[in-house]
């Protein structure tokens, strides 16, 4: 167990941030199934840039690889197009 006061509050801050991480990480997720699932070209055109948002920032945030986004990214384009 941690001895100094720094380190009680970097374990606090630790546990607030996982669970802001995952919490980010798993809306992201819902969105992109959610995008992936939906056969109106219209609807789904209007919902990628949202989620192409919302990857980028999991990107910024080193919550995910930069190249993981761009490949998420271009699979999701490329789902849109196809419908």
């Amino acid at each position: 167990m941690a001895n100094h006061k720094s380190a009680l509050k970097r374990i606090r801050s630790n546990e607030k941030k996982r669970l802001r991480n995952r919490f980010q990480h798993k809306t992201t997720r819902n969105a992109m199934r959610r995008l992936r699932e939906m056969t109106d070209k219209k609807e789904a055109s209007a919902a990628l840039p949202n989620v192409i948002s919302m990857l980028d920032k999991l990107a910024k945030k080193n919550i995910i690889h930069a190249n993981k986004a761009a490949n998420l990214k271009s699979k999701l384009t490329k789902a849109v197009a196809a419908l």
